[in-house]
């Protein structure tokens, strides 16, 4: 059967496995909103800093969400009754994989069946801990992806390959109560959205410095000129270039360091140079439909 938002959630408990330092940010995030949480950790010394925590920054949390009310933070040592009628559940326990498994045998016996079950995991897909559950469960689950509340409130969303489709609209609209800012995967991917764009920026500026072509300081010098003064963005910015000439400048790196084009060069062919979307220059557009105002550049 499709999973259907449970009519009640408003009056439901959020539940939150891992008192730890993310846990009780996640945690904060939905008390300032107005729901009720259960926090799980078999850790007593974790729980007393999650209250802690919580008394101590709900303001900042409040400051995030336009909900006239706070919920309560409810810290339990079993997992049983931190899970009871929960309609979401995030887990945010050690990144061991069989942990991980057995957490989500352990919800599908213990919480509702109509809860949404949620992995805060950054380095695992959650369809990699789907082995101990049934079908039916597997609809119900997904990565939620938390950065680090209060100062960045980004959430990647991303399915387990099978996760029910209603969930996303819902879990979204139920984020943005908190202030959060989701993003949703549009398929499943290592590493989500933002870590493979940081991937990448990581690993070339590290390739430059061994290479001895730059400095620390001139890189960090020009990625505040370019990228936060500048606001550039990636893909509106391939778009100004030309992605006829985003081509052609990555066929010289393809050649020179012996890369594979699949993902670039032979991408960019197949869905928009061969479909006469060049970028901005052309009444097509290109990665972004054309703009006729002036947020682009004119044509050339």
């Amino acid at each position: 059967m499709s999973w259907h938002p449970p009519n009640d959630y408003a009056s439901r408990p959020v539940a939150i496995l891992g008192a730890g330092i993310l846990g009780r940010r996640i945690a904060c995030t939905w008390a300032a909103a107005g729901y009720n949480v259960h926090i799980r950790d078999p850790s007593a010394d974790q729980l007393k800093q999650c209250l802690s925590y919580f008394h101590e920054n709900l303001d900042i949390y409040k400051q995030k969400t336009s909900s006239p009310i706070s919920g309560t933070i409810q810290t339990l040592a079993e997992l049983e009754p931190a899970v009871a009628n929960a309609w979401l559940i995030i887990e945010a326990v050690p990144e061991k994989l069989d942990l991980k498994i057995s957490t989500f045998a352990a919800l599908e016996a213990s919480a509702p069946s109509d809860a949404v079950l949620a992995s805060n995991s950054s380095s695992y897909k959650s369809s990699e801990m789907l082995a101990s559950v049934s079908d039916a469960t597997k609809e119900r689950i997904l990565n939620t992806h938390y950065y680090m509340p209060p100062g960045n409130m980004v959430v990647e969303l991303m399915t387990c390959g099978v996760t029910a489709t209603s969930i996303f609209d819902f879990l979204t609209d139920r984020l943005k109560e908190t202030g959060a800012m989701p993003y949703v995967a549009q398929k499943e991917s290592t590493g989500f959205i933002f870590n493979r764009l940081w991937a990448a920026v990581k690993r070339e500026t590290l390739t430059i410095l061994s290479e001895g072509v730059s400095t620390p300081e001139e890189i960090d010098a020009l990625w505040t000129e370019m990228f936060i003064k500048g606001k550039s963005r990636p893909c509106a910015l391939m778009d100004q270039v030309g992605l006829d000439t985003v081509a052609f400048i990555e066929q010289n790196y393809v050649k020179e360091r012996g890369l594979d084009g699949t993902h670039t060069i032979d991408y960019l062919k197949r869905e928009f140079l061969e479909k006469g979307k060049l970028g901005d220059k052309c009444d097509k557009g290109g990665l972004y439909p054309r703009k006729t105002d002036d947020s682009h550049v004119e044509s050339r």
